[in-house]
């Protein structure tokens, strides 16, 4: 059993809740360690009980409240070490106890899940997406990356959930108010997914038997919920061999949590 619950995603904050109903622990920690105390509450989520915090990458939008849990609660920090090398003078101390180093495209466990990090397109020292395993269960996280690969769809492929990145529309991006280096950064392929290409990557993954899909990091100033499930509705609409799929496509929110997915198939 995989337990499911987006707590924010966007440039100001992301952190994602995941229980099997033994072991609880987050992916970024990207809030103030009180409005993640809060939202852990409201999914009935003591902070005391978890196991520990997983980072993707050392952007103060994934790590903002990770040193503060992990002082406050003894939590374990799981990181690979280019990113450790990266965030250290970001987070704070942290005990050596709790300091876990995880290697890059190479599985570890936690209780009965095991843990995937793979290698994302990203404009930081070692970032990853992960994937979360749970017996038959998959779930996946695949944000901040600048690039889709067929590397990282053949790692999420078969996932029960994918939360997936889109953050902009390109024509919003292009037109809107950023400084043109900025611009220049998100589109890269070290930067951010685009709802079209979030589109692109969703239409292939349904074909291959994904039916869940969380939209995650969406902008706040060059995308919106609506804009990017009409979108990513349209291409999947278009699609001929998606027409007949039951998908479902949800939002991760700047302001609250989401939606709590189950997946038990023992």
């Amino acid at each position: 059993m995989i337990r499911f619950c987006s707590l924010v995603s966007g440039s100001a904050g992301n952190s994602y809740a995941f229980s099997d109903g033994e072991q609880r622990f987050l992916v970024d920690a990207g809030l103030s360690g009180k409005q993640i105390e809060n939202r852990l509450a409201e999914i009935d989520i003591d902070p005391e009980s978890l196991s520990g915090i997983l980072i993707s990458h050392e952007h103060i939008d994934h790590i903002k409240g990770a040193g503060i849990l992990s002082r406050r609660y003894d939590l374990p920090v799981y990181a690979n070490q280019g990113t450790w090398q990266a965030m250290e003078d970001k987070i704070g101390k942290i005990a050596e106890k709790n300091r876990r180093t995880f290697q890059t495209n190479e599985i570890f466990s936690m209780g009965k899940l095991t843990i995937k990090p793979y290698k994302t397109s990203h404009d930081a020292a070692e970032s990853v997406g992960f994937t979360v395993s749970g017996g038959r269960e998959k779930v996946s996280i695949a944000t901040d990356i600048g690039c889709m690969t067929p590397e990282i769809l053949e790692e999420i492929k078969g996932s029960d959930l994918v939360v997936l990145e889109a953050n902009h529309d390109v024509e919003v991006l292009k037109s809107g108010r950023y400084p043109y280096s900025l611009k220049r950064r998100i589109l890269s392929d070290q930067g951010h997914l685009s709802n079209e290409a979030a589109g692109d990557c969703i239409c292939y993954l349904a074909e291959n038997k994904v039916e869940n899909f969380v939209l995650a990091h969406l902008s706040e100033e060059n995308n919106f919920p609506e804009l990017a499930l009409s979108t990513i509705q349209g291409m999947l609409s278009e699609r001929q061999r998606t027409k007949h799929l039951k998908i479902n496509v949800d939002i991760a929110f700047r302001n609250r949590i989401g939606r709590v997915y189950e997946f038990n198939k023992s």
